[in-house]
C-alpha cells in the first residue's frame, strides 16, 4: 500500500490549486452454552456460561470529514446484533452529524466499504451530539447513573459473570484519544484507573477493548496489568499513526464521496467478523489476521494473553449466516492500493472537495479556502511547536527532546497530573490556553508537550514560554531555565 503522507497531499493541494450465532441465538439473560467449539476451546468457553455479553462502542469525532469513525461503530453495532446481543446490552456513542449532512451522497445511509450496505439503520442513539464526551463514557463503563449528563441513561450493568466488549474509534495521540469537544479528552491514565474500578467492583468476567486511533498504544503501554482479565487491541503502536481506508481516489471507491469510508485495522476486524463464524474463530486468529493485513502501522496487543484462546462468540455472539463457515485465508475484501495517515485524512477530503467542485463557482472558492486555511494552520502548528522547543531548550538540544521515544513497556510520563495541564485548557497558562487548540494535526506533537514536562520543566516556564511563542513576543531562552517541577 501507498501512504499517502502529509508533504504528499500539501503537492496534490497546491498543483490543483496553480492548474485549475446459533439457529437458535440465547437471549442475553439467560446461559450461553459454549459446548460447541471442541478441544481447543479455552477453559472459560468450555461449560455452560452464565453471563451476559454487553458491548460499549464509541466514535470520538464529529464532521464529515471524519465519517470513517461513525461507519465504523454503526458497522460493528451491526455484527452485535447479528451476534444475538439486545439493544440494551449495547451502549453506543456517536456525534450522529454524518448520515444526514448535506456532504452525504447518500442521504440518512452510512456506508463502511465501497458498494457497502447501510450500517446505519437500526443503531441506538444512546449518547450523541455533546453528551459523547469522556466524563458519560466513565460513568457508563462503571454504571453510574448519577455521573451521566445527558443521553439514554444506559450504563454498564455488567456483573462478575460478564464479559464485556469495548471499542474506541477516532483520533488520538501519544497518551490520549479525542472526543469531539476539543477540549475533552480521554486520558490514558484516566482510562486505567476505570478499568481498574471496575476491575475491582467485579464487573465484570473477561474483557475485550479494541482501539483505533493514532498512537493508540501509548493507552495501554506500560499501564495496563495483565493481571486484570483484560485484553487489548490497537491499531498501531505506542509512536506511530494509524490509516484511514476506502478513501477518495481508489478505484472502487464511488466518485461522489469526497471522505475514507472505515479505518484499515478496524474494516479488517470488521470484515473478519462478517465472513466467519464466530464460534470457532479464538481472539488469537483474528489478531493474526487484523496484523497481517494492517500492514502500515504495527497493530499491538496488551493486558492478558490468556483470553487470546477463548472465542469471538464470548464477547460478539455470532450470526447464524456463518454458521460452519471459517474462511482459510485472510480477510476477503475489494483491492486496498492506498491508505491515508489519520492525520491527514481531512487534508484529502478538502482536497478532493476543492477538485470535484465546478470551476468558478462558490463551492470552489470556498472549498479553495478550507484547503488553504487548513495548510496554513499547519504550517503555524509546526513552527510554534519548534520554536517553543528552541525557546526551552536551545536550538542543538530541541529535537532530542521533542522527538524523544521512552523504551517500550514505560508509560509516556511519569506525571499524568501535569501531563493534563501541559496538553489542555486549563486555569493555569499553558499550551493551549496561549497557542489554542493543537487540532486533529496537531495531536501529533502532544508526544512532544509530555517530553517537555519529562525533561522537568516547570508548568510556570511552560506557560510563559508558550505565552511567548505565540503572542509573537521577542524570543529570548534566557528567560526560562530548566527547574525540576514539583
Amino acid at each position: 500500500m501507498a501512504i499517502l503522507g502529509c508533504g504528499v497531499l500539501l503537492s496534490l493541494a497546491l498543483l490543483s490549486l496553480s492548474t485549475r450465532i446459533n439457529l437458535c441465538l440465547p437471549e442475553n439473560g439467560k446461559e450461553i452454552d459454549f459446548n460447541a467449539h471442541g478441544d481447543n476451546a479455552s477453559p472459560s468457553t468450555t461449560k455452560k456460561d452464565k453471563g451476559k455479553r454487553w458491548a460499549v462502542l464509541i466514535a470520538g469525532s464529529n464532521g464529515y470529514y471524519n465519517y470513517r469513525h461513525q461507519a465504523d461503530i454503526c458497522h460493528a453495532y451491526q455484527i452485535l446484533k447479528k451476534g444475538g446481543l439486545k439493544d440494551e446490552n449495547i451502549i453506543v456513542f456517536m456525534y450522529d452529524d454524518i448520515a444526514h449532512d448535506p456532504e452525504n451522497p447518500r442521504q440518512g445511509v452510512i456506508i463502511n466499504k465501497p458498494k457497502g450496505h447501510d450500517v446505519y439503520k437500526g443503531v441506538p442513539k444512546d449518547y450523541t451530539g455533546a453528551d459523547v464526551n469522556s466524563k458519560n463514557f466513565y460513568a457508563v463503563i462503571l454504571g453510574n447513573k448519577r455521573n451521566l449528563t445527558g443521553g439514554s441513561g444506559k450504563v454498564l450493568k455488567s456483573g462478575p459473570n460478564d464479559h464485556v466488549f469495548i471499542y474506541y474509534a477516532d483520533h488520538g495521540s501519544a497518551g490520549l484519544l479525542g472526543m469531539p469537544s476539543g477540549d475533552d479528552a480521554v486520558y490514558a491514565k484516566d482510562l486505567i484507573q476505570v478499568l481498574k474500578k471496575k476491575h475491582a467492583s467485579k464487573g465484570f468476567k473477561s474483557m475485550v477493548f479494541y482501539i483505533e486511533a493514532c498512537e493508540s498504544g501509548s493507552i495501554f503501554e506500560g499501564l495496563l496489568p495483565n493481571k486484570m482479565n483484560i485484553y487489548a487491541t490497537t491499531a498501531a503502536n505506542a509512536e506511530e499513526s494509524s490509516y484511514g481506508t476506502y478513501c477518495p481516489g481508489e478505484p472502487e471507491v464511488p466518485e461522489e464521496y469526497d471522505t475514507c469510508l472505515g479505518d484499515l485495522y478496524s474494516i479488517s476486524w470488521l470484515e473478519d467478523c462478517d465472513s466467519n463464524d464466530l464460534r470457532k474463530e479464538t481472539l488469537e486468529k483474528q489478531y493474526e489476521r487484523v496484523r497481517r493485513r494492517t500492514n502500515d502501522s504495527h497493530v499491538m496487543q496488551y493486558g492478558d494473553m490468556s483470553h487470546r484462546k477463548e472465542f469471538l462468540l464470548t464477547y460478539m455472539g455470532t450470526d447464524p449466516a456463518n454458521d460452519s463457515y471459517t474462511s482459510m485465508e485472510d480477510i476477503s475484501s475489494p483491492s486496498i492500493s492506498r491508505v491515508v495517515s489519520q492525520r491527514d485524512a481531512d487534508l484529502l477530503h478538502l482536497h478532493h472537495k476543492f477538485h470535484r467542485a465546478p470551476a468558478g463557482s462558490h463551492t470552489k472558492l470556498e472549498a479553495q479556502k478550507q484547503l488553504l486555511d487548513e495548510i496554513a494552520h499547519r504550517k503555524l502548528v509546526d513552527y510554534r511547536i519548534n520554536k517553543l522547543g528552541e525557546l526551552l531548550f536551545g536550538h542543538q538540544k530541541s529535537s532530542e527532546v521533542l522527538l524523544n521515544v521512552r523504551p517500550q513497556g514505560k508509560p509516556l510520563v511519569d506525571d499524568w497530573d501535569c501531563f493534563k495541564i501541559l496538553v489542555s485548557p486549563s486555569p493555569v497558562r499553558t499550551y493551549e490556553n496561549n497557542c489554542g487548540l493543537l487540532s486533529n494535526y496537531g495531536m501529533k506533537y502532544v508526544r512532544a508537550i509530555a517530553n517537555i514536562g519529562n525533561a522537568g520543566v516547570t508548568i510556570e516556564n511552560m506557560a510563559a514560554a508558550s505565552d511567548q511563542t505565540c503572542s509573537k513576543k521577542p524570543m529570548s531562552r534566557t528567560s526560562f531555565p530548566i527547574k525540576r517541577s514539583k
